[in-house]
């Protein structure tokens, strides 16, 4: 990313950021079925570190696994590089857990951005109140070798009906998640940034009392005004 990217990613909503890649001919980058767990924080913005599941097996998929470091679940959160997101796919399945309180700790003090998954976490309430922003499908204290067997690292996957490719960059708000292909990311960024500047003004001029006609969107009246609205606020 350009180093102001993620300044600007920062500061721009989900919803400016898929009116933007409406433009550009992408219709499926929001991720369906996401949220965060606990409040409304920071903007989640780093490039995604992917894990791939398939449906778990029983005479694989037993509480040994977890002792061999090379197992992908746990590798994935062990060699987390910092600044990522660490993306998921679940299959949407959430009546497993893909985590728990300690993994999601791990990752946070490998300093990852955040992470995103279709499937559910456990340890729910602990996980909210991290400071590293978490989003899943919702909670379930089942572990993940119930129903998900990790299988590879850093492949295309899906994630609640979206494709992500390692190094996209993924963007998450109050509204949920969306995938920037990363090609495109910078220039996403730098017009997302003007979109919501120009909104912000369109905003002021809604409350003060002005119809929708001529202001949203804004006719040649508005966008002159907008100029110098723009110009005095530096």
């Amino acid at each position: 990313m350009h180093p102001d990217t993620k300044a600007w990613l920062m500061l721009a909503s989900t919803a400016t950021l898929t009116t933007q890649l409406f433009k550009r001919g992408l219709r499926n980058a929001f991720m369906q079925g996401v949220r965060r767990l606990g409040p409304p924080g920071p903007n989640m913005v780093g490039p995604a570190m992917t894990l791939r599941y398939i449906p778990a097996r029983e005479d694989v998929d037993h509480l040994g696994v977890f002792a061999d470091p090379e197992h992908p679940q746990r590798k994935a959160v062990e060699t987390a590089r910092p600044g990522c997101v660490l993306v998921q796919d679940c299959r949407g399945d959430a009546r497993a857990a893909c985590g728990g309180e300690i993994l999601m700790t791990r990752l946070q003090m490998r300093g990852a951005a955040g992470t995103v998954t279709d499937g559910g976490l456990r340890d729910s309430g602990a996980i909210g109140a991290m400071a590293m922003p978490v989003f899943c499908a919702g909670a379930s204290a089942p572990l993940n070798l119930v129903l998900h067997h990790a299988v590879e690292i850093d492949v295309p996957i899906g994630c609640g009906g979206v494709a992500v490719y390692p190094g996209d960059i993924i963007v998450g708000d109050a509204d949920g998640v969306v995938v920037l292909p990363a090609g495109i990311a910078d220039e996403v960024a730098e017009q997302a940034a003007e979109q919501e500047r120009m909104e912000r003004f369109v905003l002021e001029r809604i409350a003060a009392g002005a119809p929708l006609p001529g202001t949203y969107p804004p006719n040649a009246e508005t966008q002159a005004a907008y100029i110098a609205w723009s110009a005095r606020q530096g």
